[in-house]
């Protein structure tokens, strides 16, 4: 299901021009953004699972979060998706903005995870692949230490 949605993602990147892929809204909207410290990022540090819906079906990708050399990083995996390692970390409001690259068929793909606070404790997540050409939502679960 995962590779169906980036090589649709892919699709989608190719027709969209440079400029809407690397310089679209969402990036321009990340760009605004705060650069987190750590101590804006503890509610959001440590090993998350995100349980995605998108157009093309259901998702669930493996996030961590975490401080390396007093600077907020992550991680994200998904099923066929190899780790890609996050060194853009801000902060939009209340949520958590990581934003990386990955390759896909030589194809460079922007994506933008968003963590944020919801009802009742829980955590809505998003993931913005190519600019807004497919969007991916649903709710993160923090999973609990040693498990």
């Amino acid at each position: 299901m995962i590779r169906t949605i980036i090589a649709g993602t892919a699709l989608i990147a190719e027709l969209l021009t440079p400029s809407h892929v690397a310089g679209g809204p969402a990036a321009s909207a990340v760009q605004s953004a705060a650069q987190v410290t750590a101590a804006d990022a503890a509610p959001f540090i440590g090993d998350w699972t995100l349980n995605l819906q998108g157009q093309n079906g259901p998702g669930t990708f493996d996030l961590t979060v975490k401080v390396e050399k007093e600077k907020v990083v992550g991680e994200i995996t998904g099923a066929t998706l190899a780790t890609q390692t996050i060194a853009d970390v801000t902060r939009a409001g209340q949520s958590l903005v990581l934003s990386y690259t990955f390759n896909y068929e030589g194809n460079a793909v922007d994506a933008v995870v968003r963590l944020t606070p919801a009802l009742e404790g829980k955590t809505d997540a998003q993931i913005d692949f190519a600019g807004g050409a497919y969007i991916m939502s649903g709710a993160a679960t923090k999973k609990e230490k040693g498990k």
